[in-house]
């Protein structure tokens, strides 16, 4: 459809007054001192950063103005102006493994995820006899032991059961004395009330004496029935136990108060636990505990918690518990040793990560979550209780975050670990207990021969030139695989290059190997050779 010269006119003279009219509103607001207004657009606009170069992810002392890879297959790392690197927001505190090497190295992970710890304090214990039940028997009065009827150490006695028969001669005079007394009583029951009650008085002294030396209301009735004096007097058991100290011998004489038997009632037993003093706050009285006895592999037996001793042991640092506990059958023998547990723990559902997730350097603990696919990022935690291979975390980590909980260190070994943790801080040098970390899980590389291979343990011996990184000479030297997808290709007298690492003092871990250029790639060794 085509339109008149009018109307084309009229459009062309809108947009010109519209532009002329916008040009004169932008002059005048100059003019006035005012700023000319933004568009919404570049209003939000964050200003462009400028790139300065690449640096080597290892720390190296290598730059490049281009995007590139390290030998090890890791990307170079953007440095911008103002110290800012990565190219995205954190990305200077984040490591960057190839999914290759991720595979290799057995890389796996878990959900941080709420839980309830229950946690249990366990502790070594021994048995011992409730002090409350032991029985010492031990008369009042000088005499000889006329005849034993309990004659070994462990023998069972129950309750009223005799154990050994006296003579004293002290004993039937006192006996005596209160027959005349009694017969004199009941002889001078028509005199008068002063001899009566002079008489009673004597009597009542006599049986008095009689009462302090222990003698039982049976024999003294008896006694006083028949108003004849015993040569000898029976010692009874006080309750039912096992005697568990006899010094009595047959015809020995013994002194006032000297202790001849001791029975000890072992139906009730303590467990006497040892605690750690740093576990001793969480220990509270009347909570159930479980024993275990090696005596009795397949038995647990549950007892109270009583009391906690008000004194530390300084040799040991720990604090004494008391567990009281029913023996049925007196399995439970004095000075046995005792595995206790206590169970100490809350029954609220807290955040935790496995043990293995954590990584301790002394004076920090990290743990590396992983924010994708072969990146990851090194976080500071606090942690709390632990219990059952698992450990609260208190800062540091969000429910339902992915933690790296196995092959850390050899995470570590592939990625710049000091620069990483460093840039945690507040992006001056790292912290020292860093570098000690990162120093340690430093990965090396060098060159060698193979010398021989043991396929069943993962070991190799290898004749290496010198390592600049370790300042090591030339050497022969036992090193450990990582895994044992690193045997394929491997036999003796092969030259190899290789990356190792420091798992444990003196202990050196080959995390990747490969043939020298140039050589042909050798048989693959049978795993199970030798076997």
């Amino acid at each position: 459809m085509k339109q008149g010269p009018s109307r084309v006119i009229g459009a062309i003279a809108v947009v010109a007054l519209a532009a002329g009219g916008g040009y004169w509103l932008g002059m005048r607001g100059e003019r006035a001192g005012e700023p000319a207004a933004q568009t919404p657009a570049n209003a939000g606009a964050k200003p462009e950063r400028r790139l300065l170069y690449y640096r080597n992810p290892m720390g190296l002392a290598d730059t490049s103005p281009v995007p590139k890879k390290d030998p090890m297959g890791m990307d170079y790392i953007a440095v911008y102006e103002g110290g800012g690197e990565g190219g995205a927001e954190g990305a200077a505190n984040q490591i960057t493994i190839s999914t290759e090497k991720i595979q290799k190295l057995g890389v796996r992970t878990e959900a941080a995820s709420l839980r309830a710890l229950d946690r249990t304090v366990r502790a070594s214990g021994r048995v011992e006899p409730d002090e409350r039940r032991i029985h010492a028997i031990a008369p009042r009065f000088e005499g000889y032991i006329e005849r034993l009827y309990v004659n070994v150490t462990g023998q069972v006695v129950s309750k009223g059961q005799p154990l050994f028969e006296v003579y004293s001669p002290e004993l039937v005079s006192a006996q005596r004395e209160y027959a005349i007394a009694a017969q004199g009583v009941e002889a001078m029951k028509d005199a008068g009330s002063e001899a009566q009650s002079a008489m009673r008085q004597l009597a009542e002294s006599s049986l008095m004496r009689l009462r302090n030396w222990d003698i039982s209301e049976a024999q003294v009735k008896a006694l006083a029935k028949s108003g004849e004096a015993k040569r000898t007097l029976t010692f009874r058991s006080p309750v039912s136990g096992i005697v568990t100290e006899k010094k009595a011998v047959q015809g020995m004489r013994f002194m006032p108060g000297e202790s001849l038997f001791q029975v000890t009632d072992l139906a009730s037993v303590w467990i006497v636990a040892d605690v750690f003093e740093q576990d001793i706050g969480l220990v509270k009285t009347g909570a159930t505990a479980r024993v275990t006895i090696n005596a009795y592999p397949d038995k647990v037996f549950e007892g109270r918690i009583t009391y906690v001793y008000p004194s530390l042991e300084a040799a040991t640092r720990t604090v004494p518990v008391r567990v009281e506990l029913a023996n049925p059958g007196y399995l439970l023998k004095p000075a046995m040793f005792a595995q206790v547990e206590l169970p100490v723990g809350g029954t609220a559902p807290v955040l935790t990560v496995p043990d293995s997730a954590v990584i301790d350097s002394g004076t920090r603990r990290i743990v590396l979550v992983q924010l994708e696919q072969g990146r990851f990022a090194p976080r500071e935690v606090r942690l709390g209780a632990r219990s059952n291979g698992y450990v609260e975390v208190l800062e540091g980590v969000a429910a339902g975050e992915l933690v790296v909980v196995a092959a850390n260190f050899l995470i570590d070994a592939e990625s710049n670990l000091r620069a990483a943790i460093g840039g945690m801080g507040d992006g001056s040098a790292p912290q020292t207990d860093s570098v000690a970390l990162a120093k340690r899980s430093a990965g090396h590389q060098a060159e060698g021969t193979v010398d021989a291979v043991d396929a069943s343990t993962g070991v190799l011996m290898i004749t290496h030139g010198p390592v600049k990184t370790l300042q090591w000479p030339s050497m022969t030297m036992e090193f450990k695989l990582a895994n044992d997808a690193l045997l394929k290709g491997l036999k003796p007298g092969a030259a190899v290059a290789f990356e190792f690492v420091e798992r444990q003092p003196g202990e050196w871990v080959i995390t990747g190997i490969k043939p020298m250029p140039g050589q042909p790639a050798p048989a693959t060794v049978d795993p199970h050779a030798g076997h």
